[in-house]
Protein backbone atom coordinates (compact mmCIF):
# COMPACT_ATOMS: atom_id res chain seq x y z
CA UNK A 1 0.00 0.00 0.00
CA UNK A 2 1.48 3.15 -0.99
CA UNK A 3 -0.26 6.04 1.45
CA UNK A 4 0.06 9.75 -0.06
CA UNK A 5 -0.88 12.79 2.62
CA UNK A 6 -1.75 15.64 0.41
CA UNK A 7 -1.60 19.24 1.39
CA UNK A 8 -5.20 21.21 1.08
CA UNK A 9 -6.30 24.65 2.12
CA UNK A 10 -5.33 24.09 5.32
CA UNK A 11 -2.10 24.61 4.56
CA UNK A 12 -2.14 28.53 4.05
CA UNK A 13 -4.31 28.76 7.62
CA UNK A 14 -1.87 27.38 9.71
CA UNK A 15 0.65 28.90 8.49
CA UNK A 16 3.42 29.66 10.42
CA UNK A 17 3.86 26.24 11.45
CA UNK A 18 3.51 24.98 7.44
CA UNK A 19 5.84 26.84 5.90
CA UNK A 20 8.45 24.50 6.72
CA UNK A 21 6.58 21.83 7.07
CA UNK A 22 3.76 19.75 5.26
CA UNK A 23 0.52 19.75 6.80
CA UNK A 24 0.65 15.88 7.65
CA UNK A 25 3.73 16.37 9.36
CA UNK A 26 2.52 18.36 12.41
CA UNK A 27 2.89 17.27 16.20
CA UNK A 28 -1.05 16.34 18.00
CA UNK A 29 -1.14 14.20 20.91
CA UNK A 30 2.03 11.71 21.07
CA UNK A 31 2.72 11.56 17.15
CA UNK A 32 2.74 13.65 14.18
CA UNK A 33 -0.52 13.12 11.66
CA UNK A 34 1.64 10.92 9.35
CA UNK A 35 2.91 8.82 12.11
CA UNK A 36 -0.16 8.30 13.13
CA UNK A 37 -1.49 6.93 9.54
CA UNK A 38 1.49 4.76 8.90
CA UNK A 39 1.13 3.19 12.26
CA UNK A 40 -2.60 2.45 11.82
CA UNK A 41 -2.36 1.64 7.98
CA UNK A 42 1.20 -0.23 8.63
CA UNK A 43 2.78 1.26 6.00
CA UNK A 44 5.28 4.61 5.00
CA UNK A 45 3.49 7.61 3.79
CA UNK A 46 4.61 10.12 1.63
CA UNK A 47 3.50 13.73 0.96
CA UNK A 48 2.21 15.86 -1.91
CA UNK A 49 2.80 19.35 -0.30
CA UNK A 50 4.60 22.68 -1.87
CA UNK A 51 7.11 22.48 -4.30
CA UNK A 52 10.14 23.67 -1.92
CA UNK A 53 9.41 21.41 0.27
CA UNK A 54 9.24 18.03 -1.57
CA UNK A 55 13.35 17.73 -1.68
CA UNK A 56 12.63 16.85 2.75
CA UNK A 57 8.95 15.68 2.37
CA UNK A 58 9.00 13.81 -1.14
CA UNK A 59 6.13 12.50 -3.19
CA UNK A 60 6.50 9.11 -4.05
CA UNK A 61 4.22 7.53 -7.51
CA UNK A 62 2.61 4.45 -7.54
CA UNK A 63 0.49 3.11 -9.46
CA UNK A 64 -1.97 1.68 -6.03
CA UNK A 65 -2.03 4.82 -4.14
CA UNK A 66 -4.07 6.09 -1.22
CA UNK A 67 -4.45 9.94 -1.27
CA UNK A 68 -5.20 11.21 2.45
CA UNK A 69 -5.90 14.16 3.59
CA UNK A 70 -3.00 15.44 6.12
CA UNK A 71 -4.81 17.78 8.07
CA UNK A 72 -7.34 15.19 9.31
CA UNK A 73 -6.06 12.49 11.94
CA UNK A 74 -6.76 8.74 11.38
CA UNK A 75 -10.07 7.09 13.83
CA UNK A 76 -11.06 3.27 13.30
CA UNK A 77 -14.55 4.53 11.69
CA UNK A 78 -11.90 6.39 8.90
CA UNK A 79 -10.05 3.64 8.42
CA UNK A 80 -12.94 1.15 8.14
CA UNK A 81 -14.36 3.56 5.35
CA UNK A 82 -11.14 4.36 3.44
CA UNK A 83 -10.58 0.31 3.60
CA UNK A 84 -13.86 0.11 1.64
CA UNK A 85 -13.03 2.67 -1.17
CA UNK A 86 -13.06 1.17 -4.41
CA UNK A 87 -10.88 2.37 -7.57
CA UNK A 88 -11.46 5.83 -8.83
CA UNK A 89 -13.85 6.50 -5.45
CA UNK A 90 -13.17 9.39 -3.04
CA UNK A 91 -14.09 9.76 0.48
CA UNK A 92 -15.87 13.30 1.30
CA UNK A 93 -17.49 15.39 3.96
CA UNK A 94 -19.24 18.26 2.51
CA UNK A 95 -16.96 20.19 1.03
CA UNK A 96 -13.79 18.39 2.58
CA UNK A 97 -12.13 15.60 0.61
CA UNK A 98 -11.05 12.70 3.23
CA UNK A 99 -9.29 10.47 0.69
CA UNK A 100 -9.38 9.29 -2.53
CA UNK A 101 -7.93 5.98 -3.84
CA UNK A 102 -6.52 5.07 -7.68
CA UNK A 103 -6.13 8.02 -8.75
CA UNK A 104 -2.54 10.32 -9.96
CA UNK A 105 -1.12 13.15 -8.67
CA UNK A 106 -2.47 14.89 -11.52
CA UNK A 107 -5.67 14.35 -10.02
CA UNK A 108 -5.51 17.33 -7.89
CA UNK A 109 -4.48 19.88 -11.00
CA UNK A 110 -7.55 18.58 -13.09
CA UNK A 111 -11.26 17.73 -13.15
CA UNK A 112 -10.93 14.12 -13.42
CA UNK A 113 -14.25 12.78 -12.33
CA UNK A 114 -14.47 10.03 -9.29
CA UNK A 115 -17.61 8.97 -7.63
CA UNK A 116 -18.07 10.54 -4.25
CA UNK A 117 -18.60 8.42 -1.01
CA UNK A 118 -20.16 10.61 1.93
CA UNK A 119 -18.17 10.24 5.99
CA UNK A 120 -21.08 11.12 8.25
CA UNK A 121 -18.73 9.95 11.04
CA UNK A 122 -17.16 12.46 13.15
CA UNK A 123 -13.00 12.71 12.62
CA UNK A 124 -10.69 15.69 14.03
CA UNK A 125 -9.58 17.96 11.31
CA UNK A 126 -6.37 20.56 11.83
CA UNK A 127 -7.49 23.75 10.13
CA UNK A 128 -6.08 26.67 12.64
CA UNK A 129 -2.68 26.63 14.89
CA UNK A 130 -5.08 26.55 17.67
CA UNK A 131 -7.19 23.64 17.18
CA UNK A 132 -3.70 21.77 18.00
CA UNK A 133 -3.64 22.58 21.55
CA UNK A 134 -7.23 22.47 21.40
CA UNK A 135 -7.72 19.01 20.53
CA UNK A 136 -4.37 17.77 22.02
CA UNK A 137 -5.93 15.42 24.82
CA UNK A 138 -8.20 13.69 22.77
CA UNK A 139 -5.19 13.12 20.24
CA UNK A 140 -3.25 11.96 23.06
CA UNK A 141 -5.76 9.76 24.22
CA UNK A 142 -6.08 8.03 21.05
CA UNK A 143 -2.00 7.79 20.37
CA UNK A 144 -1.62 6.05 23.92
CA UNK A 145 -4.24 3.20 23.15
CA UNK A 146 -2.71 3.01 19.64
CA UNK A 147 0.56 2.76 20.92
CA UNK A 148 0.51 0.83 24.07
CA UNK A 149 -2.03 -1.77 23.17
CA UNK A 150 -0.50 -5.41 23.67
CA UNK A 151 2.76 -3.78 25.50
CA UNK A 152 3.92 -4.09 28.53
CA UNK A 153 4.74 -0.57 29.92
CA UNK A 154 8.63 -0.12 31.32
CA UNK A 155 8.96 0.26 35.45
CA UNK A 156 9.84 3.29 37.23
CA UNK A 157 12.03 4.11 40.19
CA UNK A 158 10.08 3.60 43.42
CA UNK A 159 10.89 7.29 44.25
CA UNK A 160 8.53 8.18 42.17
CA UNK A 161 4.93 9.10 43.19
CA UNK A 162 2.13 7.49 40.75
CA UNK A 163 -1.02 8.38 41.07
CA UNK A 164 -4.14 6.36 39.21
CA UNK A 165 -2.57 3.59 36.58
CA UNK A 166 -3.15 5.12 33.04
CA UNK A 167 0.68 5.77 32.56
CA UNK A 168 3.18 4.00 30.23
CA UNK A 169 7.22 3.98 30.06
CA UNK A 170 9.27 3.18 27.19
CA UNK A 171 12.91 1.68 28.02
CA UNK A 172 15.99 3.75 28.91
CA UNK A 173 13.20 6.52 31.07
CA UNK A 174 14.84 7.89 33.53
CA UNK A 175 13.03 9.32 36.02
CA UNK A 176 13.67 9.77 40.24
CA UNK A 177 11.38 11.91 42.96
CA UNK A 178 8.92 13.36 40.80
CA UNK A 179 4.61 12.93 40.78
CA UNK A 180 2.44 11.55 38.06
CA UNK A 181 -1.11 11.82 37.86
CA UNK A 182 -3.20 10.01 35.54
CA UNK A 183 -6.14 10.52 36.68
CA UNK A 184 -6.99 13.20 34.09
CA UNK A 185 -5.43 11.87 31.35
CA UNK A 186 -2.91 8.79 30.36
CA UNK A 187 0.95 9.73 30.65
CA UNK A 188 3.27 8.63 28.31
CA UNK A 189 7.26 8.78 28.74
CA UNK A 190 9.11 8.31 25.80
CA UNK A 191 12.16 6.36 24.99
CA UNK A 192 15.29 7.20 26.66
CA UNK A 193 13.37 10.53 27.97
CA UNK A 194 14.00 12.06 31.42
CA UNK A 195 12.53 13.64 34.26
CA UNK A 196 14.20 15.47 36.69
CA UNK A 197 13.63 15.82 40.87
CA UNK A 198 10.93 17.56 42.43
CA UNK A 199 8.54 18.14 38.55
CA UNK A 200 4.89 17.72 39.52
CA UNK A 201 3.27 16.04 36.15
CA UNK A 202 -0.43 15.73 35.29
CA UNK A 203 -2.01 13.57 32.28
CA UNK A 204 -2.86 13.91 29.25
CA UNK A 205 0.58 14.21 29.03
CA UNK A 206 3.21 13.02 26.08
CA UNK A 207 7.44 13.30 26.65
CA UNK A 208 9.02 12.19 23.12
CA UNK A 209 12.03 10.35 23.31
CA UNK A 210 15.10 11.77 24.82
CA UNK A 211 13.45 14.79 25.53
CA UNK A 212 13.95 16.01 29.49
CA UNK A 213 11.83 17.42 32.03
CA UNK A 214 13.78 19.76 34.31
CA UNK A 215 14.27 20.32 38.06
CA UNK A 216 10.85 21.10 39.57
CA UNK A 217 8.89 21.17 36.82
CA UNK A 218 4.89 21.94 36.88
CA UNK A 219 3.33 20.57 33.80
CA UNK A 220 -0.49 20.26 33.97
CA UNK A 221 -2.81 18.08 31.21
CA UNK A 222 -3.03 18.26 27.60
CA UNK A 223 0.71 19.14 27.18
CA UNK A 224 3.03 17.34 24.52
CA UNK A 225 6.52 17.53 24.35
CA UNK A 226 8.23 16.79 21.58
CA UNK A 227 11.53 14.29 21.08
CA UNK A 228 15.09 15.89 21.91
CA UNK A 229 12.74 18.84 23.82
CA UNK A 230 14.08 20.43 26.80
CA UNK A 231 11.26 21.92 29.44
CA UNK A 232 11.14 23.35 33.04
CA UNK A 233 8.89 26.00 34.60
CA UNK A 234 5.02 26.05 34.05
CA UNK A 235 3.92 24.15 31.23
CA UNK A 236 -0.18 24.21 30.80
CA UNK A 237 -2.09 22.78 27.68
CA UNK A 238 0.87 23.44 25.54
CA UNK A 239 2.54 21.48 21.85
CA UNK A 240 6.38 21.87 21.42
CA UNK A 241 8.21 19.94 18.83
CA UNK A 242 11.22 18.32 17.92
CA UNK A 243 14.41 19.90 19.67
CA UNK A 244 12.92 22.91 21.30
CA UNK A 245 13.71 24.37 25.03
CA UNK A 246 11.67 25.70 26.92
CA UNK A 247 14.35 25.13 29.71
CA UNK A 248 13.71 27.56 32.47
CA UNK A 249 11.15 29.05 35.03
CA UNK A 250 8.14 31.31 33.52
CA UNK A 251 4.94 30.40 32.01
CA UNK A 252 3.83 29.03 28.72
CA UNK A 253 -0.10 27.95 28.17
CA UNK A 254 -2.74 27.12 25.57
CA UNK A 255 0.54 27.38 23.26
CA UNK A 256 2.00 25.49 20.30
CA UNK A 257 6.17 25.95 19.79
CA UNK A 258 7.78 24.64 16.44
CA UNK A 259 11.13 22.91 15.98
CA UNK A 260 14.51 24.63 17.27
CA UNK A 261 12.47 26.80 18.99
CA UNK A 262 13.75 28.56 22.45
CA UNK A 263 12.01 30.22 25.20
CA UNK A 264 14.68 32.68 27.50
CA UNK A 265 14.29 32.32 31.41
CA UNK A 266 11.57 33.76 32.94
CA UNK A 267 9.48 34.53 29.86
CA UNK A 268 5.62 34.35 30.12
CA UNK A 269 3.04 34.17 27.68
CA UNK A 270 -0.68 35.44 28.56
CA UNK A 271 -3.34 32.97 27.36
CA UNK A 272 -6.21 35.24 28.85
CA UNK A 273 -7.15 38.71 27.96
CA UNK A 274 -7.99 41.15 30.66
CA UNK A 275 -11.30 42.04 29.90
CA UNK A 276 -12.31 38.14 29.51
CA UNK A 277 -12.86 38.50 25.68
CA UNK A 278 -12.51 36.33 22.55
CA UNK A 279 -8.67 36.17 21.77
CA UNK A 280 -8.10 37.00 17.81
CA UNK A 281 -4.68 35.31 16.24
CA UNK A 282 -2.93 37.01 12.93
CA UNK A 283 -3.88 34.67 9.90
CA UNK A 284 -1.39 34.75 6.99
CA UNK A 285 -4.20 33.88 4.57
CA UNK A 286 -6.89 36.45 5.39
CA UNK A 287 -3.83 38.76 6.15
CA UNK A 288 -5.42 39.99 9.23
CA UNK A 289 -6.33 39.11 12.53
CA UNK A 290 -9.15 36.29 12.94
CA UNK A 291 -11.24 35.69 15.97
CA UNK A 292 -10.65 32.33 16.91
CA UNK A 293 -13.45 31.59 19.18
CA UNK A 294 -11.60 31.35 22.59
CA UNK A 295 -11.16 32.41 25.35
CA UNK A 296 -7.87 31.53 26.40
CA UNK A 297 -5.19 31.16 23.90
CA UNK A 298 -1.62 32.01 23.91
CA UNK A 299 1.75 31.55 21.74
CA UNK A 300 2.10 30.16 17.96
CA UNK A 301 5.53 30.14 16.99
CA UNK A 302 7.26 28.96 13.78
CA UNK A 303 9.92 27.12 13.46
CA UNK A 304 14.17 28.33 14.33
CA UNK A 305 12.25 31.40 16.44
CA UNK A 306 13.50 32.48 20.23
CA UNK A 307 13.09 35.19 22.68
CA UNK A 308 15.78 36.57 25.08
CA UNK A 309 14.82 35.95 28.92
CA UNK A 310 12.39 37.98 30.40
CA UNK A 311 9.83 38.01 27.08
CA UNK A 312 6.40 39.09 27.85
CA UNK A 313 3.78 37.61 25.29
CA UNK A 314 0.03 39.10 24.87
CA UNK A 315 -2.52 36.84 24.73
CA UNK A 316 -3.11 35.72 20.67
CA UNK A 317 0.69 36.12 19.49
CA UNK A 318 1.81 34.78 16.78
CA UNK A 319 5.56 34.41 15.99
CA UNK A 320 6.88 33.51 12.50
CA UNK A 321 9.50 31.03 11.23
CA UNK A 322 12.83 32.67 12.56
CA UNK A 323 12.33 35.69 14.43
CA UNK A 324 14.41 36.75 17.18
CA UNK A 325 13.04 38.53 20.05
CA UNK A 326 13.89 40.63 23.20
CA UNK A 327 14.26 43.24 24.93
CA UNK A 328 11.56 45.09 27.50
CA UNK A 329 8.02 45.56 26.77
CA UNK A 330 5.40 43.41 25.00
CA UNK A 331 6.34 42.75 21.57
CA UNK A 332 3.55 43.27 19.06
CA UNK A 333 1.04 40.61 18.77
CA UNK A 334 2.19 39.23 15.46
CA UNK A 335 5.84 39.11 14.80
CA UNK A 336 6.67 38.82 11.26
CA UNK A 337 9.23 35.77 10.43
CA UNK A 338 13.07 36.88 10.15
CA UNK A 339 11.96 39.63 12.42
CA UNK A 340 15.18 40.75 14.91
CA UNK A 341 14.02 43.42 17.34
CA UNK A 342 11.00 43.14 20.01
CA UNK A 343 8.71 46.31 21.49
CA UNK A 344 11.34 48.71 20.94
CA UNK A 345 11.66 48.19 17.14
CA UNK A 346 12.49 45.42 14.22
CA UNK A 347 14.98 45.00 11.67
CA UNK A 348 15.44 42.34 9.49
CA UNK A 349 17.07 39.01 10.68
CA UNK A 350 19.49 38.53 7.58
CA UNK A 351 19.36 34.73 6.05
CA UNK A 352 23.17 34.82 6.43
CA UNK A 353 23.32 35.57 9.66
CA UNK A 354 20.26 33.38 10.12
CA UNK A 355 22.11 30.43 8.53
CA UNK A 356 24.76 30.80 10.95
CA UNK A 357 22.68 30.59 14.12
CA UNK A 358 20.71 27.43 12.90
CA UNK A 359 24.22 25.80 11.99
CA UNK A 360 25.20 26.99 15.69
CA UNK A 361 21.96 25.50 17.22
CA UNK A 362 22.33 22.33 14.88
CA UNK A 363 25.69 21.21 16.39
CA UNK A 364 25.05 21.57 19.78
CA UNK A 365 22.19 18.52 19.20
CA UNK A 366 24.46 16.42 17.02
CA UNK A 367 22.43 17.41 13.88
CA UNK A 368 23.57 19.01 10.51
CA UNK A 369 22.02 21.82 9.29
CA UNK A 370 22.31 21.17 5.43
CA UNK A 371 21.70 22.37 2.10
CA UNK A 372 18.34 21.36 1.89
CA UNK A 373 16.92 23.39 5.56
CA UNK A 374 18.68 26.27 4.04
CA UNK A 375 16.57 25.96 0.82
CA UNK A 376 13.41 25.64 2.99
CA UNK A 377 14.29 28.63 4.70
CA UNK A 378 15.35 30.22 1.63
CA UNK A 379 12.10 29.55 0.09
CA UNK A 380 10.53 30.97 3.38
CA UNK A 381 12.30 34.25 3.36
CA UNK A 382 11.00 35.31 -0.04
CA UNK A 383 7.78 34.34 0.44
CA UNK A 384 7.30 36.55 3.66
CA UNK A 385 8.81 39.43 2.44
CA UNK A 386 5.62 41.56 2.37
CA UNK A 387 5.33 41.47 6.33
CA UNK A 388 8.63 42.90 7.22
CA UNK A 389 7.88 46.51 6.53
CA UNK A 390 9.72 47.90 9.53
Amino acid sequence: MNIVLFDDSTRESLLPLTFTRPVASLRIGILTIAEKWEKYLNAEASYLTADYLSVKFPFKPSDNSIFINGSVCPNPLLLEAIDKLGKGEALVQKDVLIAVKGVGKDFFTSKQHVEQKEFTGSFTRIVYPEHIFSYNHAEIVLDFKLLTQGRTSAQLSSTNTVLGENIFVEEGVSAECAIFNTTTGPIYLGKNSTVLEGSVIRGSFSLGEHALVKLAAKIYGKTTVGPYCKVGGEINNAVLYENSSKGHDGYLGNSVLGEWCNIGADSNNSNLKNNYAEVKLWDYNKERFRKTGLQFCGLIMGDHSKCGINTMFNTGTVVGVSANIFGAGFPRNFIPDFSWGGAQGYEVYAINKVFETAERVYERRDSNFDSVEKEILQNVFELTKQYRNF
